[in-house]
């Protein structure tokens, strides 16, 4: 009886220990993204482009150089 006590309180901070960290994962995803998209819309657009167009852009830039 003990055992499963502990089993079901291991489980129930495992859980809630993976959700924090997903949490905390996808706020700092979000937050670079931002950053990211803010600093090719600065530095790296050209003329008429959108910042989802420059990034593949770049991209197909990056892929032809390697």
């Amino acid at each position: 009886m003990a055992k499963s006590k502990l089993i079901g309180a291991n489980e129930k901070i495992a859980e809630k220990v993976v959700d924090t960290y997903k949490k905390i994962e996808d706020m700092v995803v979000g937050s670079y993204t931002k950053i990211e998209d803010t600093f090719v819309d600065r530095y790296l657009t050209k003329e008429g482009e959108g910042v989802e167009e420059a990034k593949e852009r770049l991209k197909r830039e990056q892929n032809a150089h390697q």
